[in-house]
């Protein structure tokens, strides 16, 4: 197992800073972090090396496109051991649709989230699903989203680590 380098308190605002705003400069994210501008590309470079930044992306407002509508599914299998598992999220990894997955523990196995054109394209993608006899879904529960009125793109990734001074 490859060990992650740890992060101090630079690398932590730094991430901070990118999770808010990944077009920043790295001149005003080296501002940002009381750092010169060399020293903070290098930083960043190193966190993006290391897995720490897993990508940067537009985050779109899809009202403007379209009416999404976005299912909370929880899901049941039938049976719980390993391959029942892996079989499952193979399948659902290929939906478009589907935006997570979580497997958890409490009364059912999966709670999945999907963004679909509408009910009946949502229903269509379900049906599928259950069609799938290998996959082993023995209950779904469907909660339709009628308004999400917080939605956060990202966490103060500060209350996640404590800093060392």
């Amino acid at each position: 197992m490859v060990r992650s380098p740890k992060l101090d308190r630079i690398d932590i605002r730094i991430l901070s800073e990118l999770q808010v705003n990944g077009r920043i400069s790295n001149s005003d994210l080296a501002d940002a972090v009381g750092l010169s501008s060399s020293p903070c590309l290098i930083r960043v470079r190193k966190l993006e090396s290391t897995g720490f930044i897993k990508s940067y992306g537009a985050q779109i407002e899809l009202s403007k496109l379209a009416d999404p509508q976005v299912v909370f599914t929880q899901i049941t299998l039938s049976n719980h051991r390993r391959e029942d598992f892996m079989r499952f999220e193979t399948a659902v990894r290929k939906l478009d649709e589907l935006l997570e997955a979580h497997l958890v523990s409490g009364g059912f196995d999966y709670l999945l989230k999907f963004m679909t054109r509408g009910i009946a394209e949502y229903q269509r993608l379900i049906d599928e699903l259950l069609s799938q006899e290998e996959l082993g879904i023995a209950k779904y529960f469907s909660f339709i989203v009628l308004k999400s009125p917080i939605v956060k793109t990202h966490y103060p990734v500060q209350k996640l680590v404590s800093e060392r001074e």
